[in-house]
């Protein structure tokens, strides 16, 4: 029995699909039930992502529904690259969203400063413990600045300041000016029961949010 349509014997025995680039929709196409079956499999809570990687890499230069899986990941990504390069809007708003990503790391990075930010434990379970732990200072962080940014903004609008929706999307929760790393940390505050936070801003953002859908396509036509 040869290899599945779409593949071919390569010198070591293993199954070798088209030229590199270039994608194998016959594989796609002869390997699509069982794409559908791993797909509903998964999405029905049968079988877990991590479980299921597993199995199919497992002997994956001869599994061919594996092989299938990476050449939709590429019909995937090039529908994508073509349509980051075609749209403008979209390139804005995939660079607004990488910056923010940048942003974050930044910060989380300016708080685990100790060590310079180097996990030296070898302990995957130490290493995770540290991971998650600057993950929550650094979103704890994050509520605080946004808890003082809508305060601020409560303020000026109760002494009769017009808020602009577009200034307030250009305020980032990544502030470090005002905290001392190497100040008190006190914890005697921490049974202290909080007031309730109100996220409500009398501002109305209806504007951003049309010019969003309007970027992403999905406006309604004039």
């Amino acid at each position: 029995m040869g290899p599945p349509r779409g593949l071919e014997r390569g010198l070591d025995g293993g199954v070798q699909g088209p030229p590199q680039n270039t994608i194998d929709f016959d594989l796609i196409e002869s390997q699509f039930r069982h794409l559908m079956r791993v797909a509903v499999s998964v999405r029905e809570g049968a079988i877990s992502s991590s479980t299921l990687l597993k199995r199919l890499r497992s002997g994956s230069r001869k599994n061919a529904t594996y092989a299938a899986f990476r050449e939709v990941g590429r019909v995937i990504r090039t529908v994508q690259l073509l349509r980051y390069l075609s749209d403008a809007p979209l390139r804005r708003r995939v660079t607004a969203a990488t910056s923010k990503v940048e942003s974050f790391n930044r910060l989380s990075q300016w708080i685990g400063f100790g060590n310079r930010g180097v996990i030296a434990d070898n302990d995957p379970i130490e290493q995770e413990k540290a991971m998650k732990f600057n993950a929550l200072l650094t979103n704890a962080v994050i509520f605080h600045n946004a808890l003082d940014i809508a305060e601020i903004v409560r303020q000026l609008l109760e002494e009769g300041w017009e808020i602009d929706p577009e200034d307030l999307a250009h305020i980032s929760p990544y502030l470090t000016e005002h905290i001392n790393r190497f100040g008190e940390y006190s914890t005697h505050e921490l049974g202290i029961q909080p007031d309730a936070y109100d996220p409500k801003l009398d501002v109305d953002f209806t504007p951003l949010r049309e010019q969003d859908l309007t970027a992403a396509g999905l406006g309604q036509a004039a």
